[in-house]
């Protein structure tokens, strides 16, 4: 085993990573090993034997006996997303190790060194299956769980809901820094705003509606990216409407599930089409966050560096 004395300081840049900090936090903590998370200024003071960030920039020099980690969990946004993935490769110093969400990802980035690089993806917690065998209250007739910034263009799926086919259904939203779409949608009293949310409480208001919603544009980068919004909507057994792009056909052909399609513009998202399609929930024991951590590579890194081993009998 490990030392417990081991200490693993995430780095992040301003922004909220609950999901897969919270997620490292039980994995690495069934080892007694500590976690905790600081900002860029933290951590030049923060005593620890991993130094794991999540990207971003990093032109922190290493420090002596610590390891370093860059995760990259998506490529740069417009615009000159091109530009600022090529400035990354140059301006960031060279970690010990790179994880990727997928091979696009990585691919985005074009590293030309020998730092060694592994893939973790997106993942659930196993506990969150156990919602599945419970009903939905129905008390709303969609859910949107996610991201409400301006490039996933959110006004598309509210406006059908303030005054296109689903008028007169309701819609919850759970998301971050949605005020002014709120105001926006003030007088469209059939749409909610909630959050932002524990990560813990997220699965019980998921519940609270019929359909999950996956809105998703079919551009890129966004359109090669994991849909985390998917995965907890079928992990909590959500029926998913969802936009037509890349990476959810790519999702269904390897994974399998029935989803109700729909085109990028909305045009035929009403409701008689939504409850005349039938819906199955695919196998996700690959996506637990305990299966992600594991096949990412970094467990080894840890261990070759430390020569320690994680007793792979443990789990969440």
């Amino acid at each position: 085993m490990l030392a417990p004395s081991m200490r693993i300081a995430f780095v992040h840049n301003n922004k909220a990573f609950l999901s897969e900090t919270e997620a490292y936090h039980r994995f690495f903590g069934r080892y007694g090993i500590d976690t905790l998370l600081v900002n860029k200024e933290e951590i030049k003071n923060t005593p620890c034997d991993v130094e794991w960030r999540y990207m971003g920039t990093d032109l922190s020099p290493r420090r002596r006996g610590v390891l370093k980690v860059h995760e990259y969990t998506s490529t740069s946004i417009p615009p000159w997303r091109k530009l600022k993935d090529l400035g990354k490769k140059w301006l960031n110093v060279e970690p010990d190790y790179r994880l990727f969400l997928n091979e696009y990802v990585k691919k985005s980035f074009g590293f030309e060194d020998d730092v060694p690089s592994g893939f973790r993806d997106m993942g659930i917690q196993e506990h969150w299956f156990g919602y599945a065998a419970t009903p939905s209250s129905n008390e709303f007739d969609f859910v949107y769980l996610g991201d409400l910034s301006p490039i996933r263009e959110p006004e598309k799926l509210l406006d059908c809901f303030a005054a296109g086919n689903l008028k007169e259904r309701s819609l919850l939203v759970i998301g971050k820094e949605y005020q002014a779409l709120k105001e926006r949608y003030h007088s469209s009293p059939n749409i909610r705003f909630i959050g932002p949310l524990p990560y813990e409480e997220v699965p019980a208001q998921l519940k609270r509606a019929r359909f999950g919603i996956n809105f998703m544009m079919d551009k890129e980068p966004l359109n090669q990216q994991t849909s985390t919004k998917l995965l907890e909507y079928l992990a909590v057994g959500l029926p998913v409407v969802s936009t037509h792009y890349d990476w959810i056909m790519r999702f269904e052909q390897q994974y399998g599930g029935s989803y109700c399609y729909v085109k990028q513009d909305l045009s035929d998202l009403n409701w008689e089409r939504v409850c005349g399609m039938v819906y199955a929930i695919p196998d996700l024991s690959n996506w637990t966050w305990e299966q992600q951590i594991r096949s990412s590579g970094v467990l080894d890194l840890i261990e070759d560096h430390w020569g320690g081993t994680f007793d792979d009998n443990l789990s969440f």
